[in-house]
């Protein structure tokens, strides 16, 4: 395979590097949380936001305040954006079924899907204060049926968020708190005294919210692990320089760590979006953020056929992967590990981040290789049962049980298949002996 890479991001051992203080310091918060409760929140609260009211979570009159900040263009604009993500998540929990099925006579098998019975939905604020996660979390919950959602977001210039607010209400959430990062998260999922826990964490955050999540993952659920937000371009000369460079810095000015990466099988678009992606910067108000994650994690990799970029992007696994070839079908049906797709130039991953309707909470880090985003099963837990109703399938389940059972040397196994044999079947299988 000829792949030249004709720019590179910072190596990986730097990027471990600044994942393990990441990780040393989440640890070091998530412990005195645990130990101190709402006392530690609040301290963190005031040191990382300023912010330390008499409760975080809002009360219905602070909520109605807050949603009248909202200009009735952005409320229609919030109303039309959850309409769409709405409608996708309701077709998404149509195609869950629950099943029942008669797999021999008299045995009666089964699975039922049960909403998860409280979330917690984290949203970001800090330098965007990113409204769309609302939609993509809570009302994603929502329509799941979560019986108990807890929503929360840090304060923007020392204050609740009004569109976020909004965003959560009209959303379907129970409970609105205005704390941010590791606090909020921590809190969450570990339970004080004025926030009960809950099952289970989803949505985006900064590293050290996707580090928190991480480290309290076995004693709640999480929705996955998310890094910081990346982007691939698969692109051929079917399209120009300056729609790859608008694209891959519109995701690189989400923070100084976002990957963005091009492929193609051109040199000549190659070259010409990197002097474009020089030219914007120049140009581009976010340009202090974007250029840092440009210059740290830009990739633009060059490969000779197809067959080539479809390869580097499996391996790559990147979170939003848009593709604009002669062939964007193709890449659909032959690419198996990726965050979402985007196909053709008329898309665009905005689109997915806000409006369209899919989910913006997609895995990063290359766990598209074993898992997809979040969308409303990931609420909802299929839980199996299983009933025999004759005493004939009893007896024939049974014997072949206590066999399987003394095959592996079960023998308290065993006799739970033999008390049926001899209950139901009439058989006489004398205590630690197979039923025959």
């Amino acid at each position: 395979m000829a792949i030249t890479h004709l720019k590179s991001g910072k190596p990986d051992a730097d990027r471990a590097e600044d994942d393990a203080r990441v990780r040393a310091s989440v640890e070091g918060i998530l412990a005195d949380i645990e130990a101190r409760g709402d006392v530690a929140v609040r301290e963190l609260a005031q040191k990382f936001d300023g912010y330390a009211p008499e409760s975080f979570r809002l009360s219905e009159s602070e909520i109605a305040a807050a949603m009248q900040k909202v200009s009735t263009r952005d409320m229609e604009d919030i109303r039309f954006a959850q309409t769409q993500i709405r409608r996708f998540a309701e077709a998404q929990r149509a195609s869950m079924t629950d099943v029942e099925v008669e797999t021999l006579p008299g045995v009666i098998l089964g699975h039922r899907n049960i909403p998860v019975q409280s979330v917690g939905c984290y949203v970001p604020g800090g330098k965007f204060p990113m409204v769309a996660s609302a939609h993509m979390s809570v009302l994603t919950a929502s329509v799941a049926g979560v019986p108990r959602i807890a929503a929360s977001a840090p304060p923007v210039n020392g204050a609740p968020h009004p569109a976020i607010v909004a965003a959560m209400q009209m959303g379907g959430a129970h409970e609105i708190y205005v704390l941010g990062g590791i606090q909020a998260v921590g809190a969450m999922a570990l339970g004080t005294a004025s926030i009960a826990p809950v099952h289970m964490l989803v949505g985006p955050g900064n590293a050290f919210v996707a580090e928190a999540k991480r480290q309290l993952f076995g004693r709640v659920g999480i929705d996955l692990f998310a890094g910081p937000t990346e982007t691939m371009l698969i692109a051929d000369d079917t399209v120009d320089a300056e729609i790859c460079a608008t694209d891959l810095l519109g995701q690189a000015e989400h923070g100084y760590n976002s990957p963005a990466c091009l492929i193609t099988n051109s040199r000549r678009l190659a070259e010409e979006t990197l002097a474009e992606i020089d030219r914007l910067l120049k140009i581009l108000p976010t340009a202090e953020t974007a250029a840092i994650s440009w210059r740290d994690y830009g990739d633009v990799i060059l490969c000779d056929s197809y067959d080539e970029m479809l390869a580097v992007a499996n391996d790559m696994a990147y979170e939003h992967v848009q593709v604009m070839t002669d062939r964007d079908d193709w890449f659909l049906e032959q690419m198996h590990s990726y965050g979402a797709l985007f196909l053709g130039p008329r898309t665009n991953v905005a689109n997915g981040d806000k409006v369209i309707g899919t989910n913006h909470t997609l895995p990063t880090r290359r766990a598209g290789r074993y898992t997809g985003g979040l969308w409303v099963g990931k609420f909802l837990k299929t839980h199996s049962y299983q009933r025999i109703t004759t005493d004939e399938a009893a007896a024939q389940i049974g014997a072949y049980g206590s066999r399987l059972c003394m095959l592996e040397g079960f023998v308290g196994h065993a006799e739970q298949c033999n008390v049926r044999v001899r209950r139901y079947g009439g058989g006489n299988v004398p205590y630690g002996e197979a039923a025959k």
